[in-house]
């Protein structure tokens, strides 16, 4: 599962092309963004495709990338290959670096047109048909961001010698622990003691935040001076906020949308909650452990290989409300188990998952493949056949 070994730096930048399927202000766009502002300038340059103009776009440009939009459906125009083709060639791209399917089948098509090597990372939990199709007809390398989605992708006939895992990685300095409790409780109308519980994430259905709302129902009774946030936006707010009223949850489930001072958010909350159906390696969780907050989640794609059950926080199963309250409630009952798990899931965030190590993996990789993309192609075509 370990990357091959890689080859030294040659003296010309690579220029690397990312493709970001959507534009939504969510996790894989913040891998993204954070992967081109850190790669080695002397080493690199980077562009990227979006595939419409907007908060994300002016993200990327902020970070360094010169940014073409082209528009970017399961089934690409001809317009959009075409484009994608000439940019690739007139501006000297070395390789593609797609994220999501239909950011992958645009890519397949213009590594194939252009005879540039493809680099497609899955950020779930599993590998989509439209990622295998496209592996398996024009050759290209696939990236896991976790164990069980490398797994499932090997075990779905994705060749091993085109296939990588690296998992990502979180900026450990600008998320660590602080004493924060006042600034977001008092906008709430909160005394600085209240505990407080979060839910970080889109709240869209493959994170579930409906069985967050349910484990507040719990907390009620099992917890009752704890609060509730709800930090995030997404198609399911306006169901989540009527799901709210429906329970008489009003004044202790908070809505606060999209924040800009994670950091701060993180460091006034005291456990971080995920109740997530379907995950690869979740931002939000890597943020909060390194803000040194215990966390419960469910065990789902790569959040075992985050969380260490009973060291660093709880999990729990899918859609089991009943255990997430349970163990929330235990963690805001004991000051010392929670204190003691926070420690330790800051230790093992900075251990295993610091956002350098992540990149600098990443930035071998690239290279590797734009400076040898023959043999690689070859191999990735062979298990097709």
């Amino acid at each position: 599962m370990t990357t091959p070994e890689l080859v030294s730096s040659s003296s010309a930048r690579v220029h690397v092309l990312e493709l970001l399927g959507n534009g939504i202000v969510g996790g894989m766009e913040t891998c993204v963004a954070a992967l081109i502002g850190h790669l080695p300038r002397d080493r690199f340059t980077v562009s990227a495709v979006c595939p419409y103009e907007g908060e994300v776009a002016d993200a990327l440009r902020a970070a360094g990338a010169d940014v073409l939009v082209l528009p970017m459906p399961d089934d690409p125009p001809w317009s959009s290959i075409q484009a994608g083709c000439a940019f690739v060639r007139a501006a000297g791209v070395d390789v593609l670096h797609a994220h999501l399917p239909n950011a992958h089948v645009l890519a397949g098509l213009i590594g194939r047109l252009a005879g540039r090597p493809v680099l497609a990372t899955l950020h779930g939990r599993q590998l989509q048909a439209a990622d295998l199709e496209v592996h398996r007809a024009a050759g290209t390398f696939v990236h896991t961001v976790c164990r069980h989605s490398y797994y499932q992708a090997l075990g779905m006939g994705v060749d091993a010698r085109a296939l990588s895992c690296i998992p990502n990685g979180v900026d450990t300095q600008r998320y660590q622990p602080g004493e924060s409790r006042g600034a977001l409780r008092a906008s709430l109308g909160l005394e600085p003691s209240v505990p407080l519980v979060g839910f970080v994430g889109r709240l869209s259905p493959e994170k579930a935040p409906e069985v967050f709302v349910r484990a507040a129902l719990l907390l009620r009774h099992l917890a009752p001076e704890a609060h509730c946030v709800i930090c995030g936006d997404g198609p399911l707010r306006e169901s989540l906020q009527a799901q709210v009223e429906r329970m008489q949850l009003e004044g202790r489930v908070h809505f606060v949308g999209l924040r800009r001072d994670m950091p701060e958010v993180y460091r006034a909350l005291d456990v971080c909650v995920c109740t997530s159906n379907s995950e690869g390696m979740p931002l939000a969780l890597m943020e909060a452990m390194a803000s040194a907050l215990p966390v419960v989640a469910t065990r789902v794609g790569g959040v075992p290989d985050l969380v260490e059950h009973g060291r660093t926080g709880w999990l729990v199963g899918p859609r089991d409300y009943e255990g997430a309250a349970q163990a929330i409630a235990r963690l805001l009952a004991h000051d010392d188990e929670r204190h003691g798990m926070g420690r330790r899931a800051r230790e093992r965030a900075v251990q295993h998952f610091a956002l350098d190590e992540s990149i600098a993996r990443t930035a071998e990789l690239l290279q590797r493949l734009a400076a040898h993309p023959g043999p690689q192609r070859a191999a990735a075509a062979r298990s097709a056949g």
